[in-house]
């Protein structure tokens, strides 16, 4: 029992580790990780109203310039208010529950850089009505589309290898 006690603080200890600071902008809250100048998205400001967010390419910090690379996990999960999101080129993956149950949001662009598109991702986004996924996306994570009532229109490119379980249901 202590030895799986101790794994399991250990796996935690060493998750906190990898990311090396947090900070904002005022609108996001980006994670930097250690020994590079990327950054994923980790949540939008609380104190940051409004329906359009624009996800910027880059942004700076104690004078370092960072590339933003990646929304993190949940997000933007439960902006009930988010109706419209502007993702630049240079964001890799979607996390996982990254916008899921953002029931306002009308219109996602996913820009031709993104690889991976995350569990859950726009699980619940009723108000959805067309997705356009790009020629570099090759997997689309279980239930990332799940609950989408509102979609009529889907285009999945021949890149796509992997769909997971009710990703569209």
């Amino acid at each position: 029992m202590k030895k799986i006690i101790f794994i399991m603080l250990f796996a935690a200890l060493s998750w906190q580790q990898a990311v090396a600071q947090q900070f904002t902008d005022g609108t996001l809250w980006y994670n930097v990780y250690s020994g590079t100048t990327a950054v994923e998205v980790a949540a939008k400001n609380k104190a940051a109203i409004g329906t359009a967010i624009a996800i910027p390419e880059q942004v700076s910090y104690e004078g370092v310039d960072y590339t933003v690379a990646s929304i993190g996990a949940n997000a933007f999960q439960f902006d009930y208010l988010l109706t419209s999101v502007s993702i630049p080129n240079s964001i890799q993956s979607i996390g996982n529950g990254a916008f899921k149950l953002c029931y306002g949001l009308t219109s996602i662009t996913i820009p031709n850089a993104v690889t991976s598109i995350g569990q859950g991702a726009f699980q619940g986004c009723s108000s959805l009505t067309a997705v356009t996924i790009p020629n570099s996306v090759t997997s689309i994570g279980p239930n990332a589309f799940y609950f989408c009532i509102g979609l009529t229109s889907v285009t999945i490119p021949d890149a796509v290898t992997s769909i997971g379980s009710d990703a569209f249901r």
